[in-house]
Formats: structure tokens, sequence, C-alpha cells
């Protein structure tokens, strides 16, 4: 993955875009970076990306569950749903024997 910095010239603030994708993959404003000009690393914004990261998995795992859990009942709801159809089917067709015109 080739990265490339850049700085805004409007507002100098330093931009890090991946070359491929062309998004920013991080940026620091001026008061952010170091004398070489390299973003100053902050504890707070790791701690973030750490939670937001953990946050991403346990919200993956549950709706791994959710969807298991769902597949689970699926061969129960479509039985229910073939039984349904069938009565229906049987209601309909005893329906129809009474109206048949000759019986009286």
């Amino acid at each position: 993955m080739k990265q490339i910095e850049v700085t805004c010239p409007c507002c100098e603030t330093l931009m890090v875009v991946d070359v491929l994708t062309q998004k920013i993959m991080r940026h620091a404003k001026p008061g952010q970076v170091d004398e070489t000009g390299k973003a100053v690393l902050d504890e707070g914004r790791w701690d973030s990306a750490q939670d937001k990261v953990s946050k991403r998995t346990e919200r993956g795992r549950d709706q791994f569950e959710n969807a298991l859990g769902k597949e689970k009942t699926r061969e129960g709801d479509l039985d229910d749903l073939f039984d349904a159809a069938q009565r229906k089917l049987r209601e309909r067709r005893e329906r129809l024997k009474g109206e048949e015109p000759g019986e009286a």
C-alpha cells in the first residue's frame, strides 16, 4: 500500500493519502505535527480506535448469532407457512364444493 503525504494549502493540515484507494488514511492539524512534519501520536486517539475495533467485533459477533438463530428456526417457519397454505387450499376446495350447482 503506497501512501503519500499532502499538506493542504489553505489550512496546512497534513493528510496521508492511500494512492490506490485515493482515500485519506489519517490527518493532522498544524499543531499536531512534530518538527519533522510527522503526526504526533495521541494516546486518546489510540484508545478510541481500540474501542471502535472491539465494538465492531462484538457487533459482528452479535449479528452472526442473530443470523444463526434465524437460520435454525427457518425450517420450522417454512413448515408453518406450508401448513397454512395447505389449510387455505383445503378450505377453498371445500367452499367451492359447497357452491357447485345441482346439489340441493
